[in-house]
């Protein structure tokens, strides 16, 4: 297996990664953020601490796929290398602070610390510290990146084109309705807004379903060991 074959597939991976944690991780935090009684009910609170390990295995693979993806997009664009590894940094820094919001919530209810008005208060204030970090980070961010590694792997053949083009769409969309979000045009979790992230989220399946099984075009490898020479020669 030679490096860049290597590096496609641990990014496919840490790509499936990003997808297996992102939609489990929504799902058992779901109940907590839209009850507005959890932090003083008595029910169980596993699902927001199985949420909080999954998505801390999200930012990590978040960070991991830039990495790992580094010195392939650097050969043809050290500015969209350096840009996708900024964003997945940030982004992997806003959904730890979601996390870290998340489990506040979970210590203030297991310690009860006050009375029932001043614990809803602070859980909601909470809560809506989580809102808008996961809006900006998982809601928004990955348009950014989507921008900067579409551009590349289009740009030179490195995967079909259909695939990125699914991230150049999408990238608007999803800022668009991250935007829309902002300015109270429609929910966050809502239908709208799930249509809007469809196109992202089936460009980051592919792409890591497709490294892994296939990685990089070896064509456009050829190609430039080829294009070389004549270059040297010229």
């Amino acid at each position: 297996m030679s490096p860049d074959r290597r590096a496609a597939f641990i990014a496919g991976m840490l790509y499936l990664v990003t997808f297996a944690t992102s939609i489990p991780a929504l799902i058992l935090k779901t109940p907590a953020l839209g009850d507005p009684h959890f932090v003083i009910s008595t029910d169980g609170h596993t699902g927001v601490l199985w949420s909080a390990a999954l998505e801390i295995v999200l930012a990590a693979a978040c960070v991991g796929t830039a990495i790992v993806l580094f010195p392939i997009l650097g050969r043809h664009s050290p500015t969209a290398a350096i840009g996708l590894l900024s964003s997945r940094i940030v982004e992997a820094t806003v959904i730890a602070f979601g996390v870290i919001t998340m489990l506040a919530l979970v210590t203030m209810r297991q310690g009860a610390v006050g009375d029932a008005e001043s614990l809803l208060v602070a859980g909601a204030a909470l809560v809506a510290f989580h809102d808008w970090a996961f809006l900006l980070g998982p809601g928004f961010l990955p348009a950014v990146n989507a921008v900067f590694l579409g551009y590349v792997l289009f740009r030179h053949s490195l995967v079909p084109p259909t695939i990125p083009l699914l991230g150049l769409v999408g990238a608007p969309l999803l800022a668009a309705s991250a935007m829309a979000t902002l300015f109270g045009v429609f929910g966050q979790v809502s239908v709208l807004a799930a249509i809007a992230a469809l196109p992202i989220a089936l460009w980051e399946l592919s792409l890591g379903l497709w490294l892994v099984a296939r990685g990089f075009r070896p064509h456009t490898q050829r190609g430039q060991e080829t294009l070389a020479p004549t270059v040297r020669a010229t």
